[in-house]
């Protein structure tokens, strides 16, 4: 119950952008409506409609309802009415509040495309950049850009709105920039950050280090499943000779080579190769490196993926002004709310049909007891 106070008091800080005499529904309720619905199936305002009047009776236990059910006009102006700021706001508060985060857990950050949310005469869909725990198997927060390069100046705005302290920060060569690493340092956390084309003299300069180096750490590891064999080199240097002045980056202390080798057993598929590149603000061995680079991957599988695959956001339509955005982060806070349930072994489209159809195992998604 005490989560569920929490999920209800902080998001009752969002104001309402209606005027006063358009008041008929309380804003928290319309939001949770939202929350609910999602969690248990809903994609569109219609859907949300429809499953909130099915269960009218149970959402009165612990929602005031005063006017009844809102019509899906008043769902969809207010969800594209509402400041994505103030909700994003209230979403971090919400999970600061709930996730416990281990010292040194790492955190990738990475951007997503809704690319169903593309306007008329838009040069793209809407990018949405997320911040994932990766053992809480958590969403921390996100941000919108309009384009994907626009990551550059995204990523800043998000770790600013994060409590990052004693984390280990994992990006794409994407976000790959020497104020970026200031700024994770600046927030007392570490990073690793992936380095390819994007920053051309240092991926060089790296290179030539494991080129000549002598003085190389090196961990192997080998997963076998699903047909294949895959092989996975990590090397690490700390003692640089061939990184320049021009490319200091704060607080570097290792670089970092991944090959993988990927064999497909009873298959005529070429072996597949690739070698990726890496720097780091942490000295560790070359086994920790293995671990959080591929941990970092668990943003694409856990999130991205689920998001679309369990909730279909990129076939999601919702365009008017912060719809697209305020609906992302309703997926986000029923993703988590799913995640953090832990007595129903399946997988997330299981629970929210066990959700919609079980409104004890809902208020247990909810932590709610009424």
């Amino acid at each position: 119950m005490k989560q569920a106070r929490k999920l209800i008091g902080i998001f009752s800080q969002v104001q309402d952008p209606r005027s006063h005499i358009n008041q008929r529904h309380k804003l928290i309720d319309i939001l949770l409506i939202g929350i609910i619905s999602v969690i248990s199936g809903a994609e569109t305002w219609k859907q949300m409609v429809g499953f909130a009047k099915a269960k009218e009776e149970f959402l009165k236990t612990f929602l005031e309802l005063p006017n009844g059910i809102p019509s899906e006009d008043t769902i969809n102006r207010v969800f594209s009415a509402i400041d994505t700021a103030q909700l994003e706001t209230c979403f971090i508060q919400w999970i600061s509040s709930i996730a416990d985060l281990n010292a040194e857990q790492v955190i990738a950050i990475d951007g997503k495309t809704v690319r169903g949310a593309k306007d008329k005469g838009k040069k793209s869909p809407i990018h949405m950049v997320s911040a994932w725990a990766c053992e809480n198997n958590l969403v921390l927060g996100q941000v919108k850009t309009d384009e994907k390069s626009n990551e550059i100046t995204a990523i800043p705005k998000l770790l600013d709105l994060l409590n990052i302290s004693d984390n280990v920060i994992t990006i794409d060569a994407m976000g790959t920039q020497k104020e970026i690493a200031e700024k994770i340092i600046e927030k007392k956390a570490d990073y690793i950050l992936a380095a390819k084309a994007n920053q051309p003299n240092l991926l060089e300069q790296i290179e030539d280090e494991f080129r000549f180096s002598k003085q190389i750490k090196t961990d192997t590891n080998v997963d076998i499943g699903h047909g294949r064999i895959e092989t996975r080199i990590c090397k690490v240097l700390t003692d640089f000779q061939f990184i320049e002045k021009d490319n200091e980056w704060k607080n570097l202390k290792s670089i970092i080579k991944v090959e993988s080798i990927r064999e497909f057993k009873n298959s005529e598929k070429p072996n597949e190769k690739s070698t990726r590149y890496y720097i780091s603000s942490l000295e560790k061995d070359a086994e920790y490196f293995q671990y959080a680079i591929r941990s970092h991957w668990g943003i694409e599988n856990k999130l991205h993926w689920i998001l679309d695959v369990a909730f279909s956001e990129d076939s999601s339509r919702k365009r008017a002004g912060n719809a697209a955005q305020n609906y992302s982060l309703l997926l986000r806070i029923a993703l988590n709310l799913l995640k953090n349930e832990k007595t129903e072994k399946q997988g997330i489209k299981g629970k929210r049909l066990r959700a919609a159809w079980d409104n004890q195992y809902l208020l247990k998604v909810l932590n709610i007891k009424v």
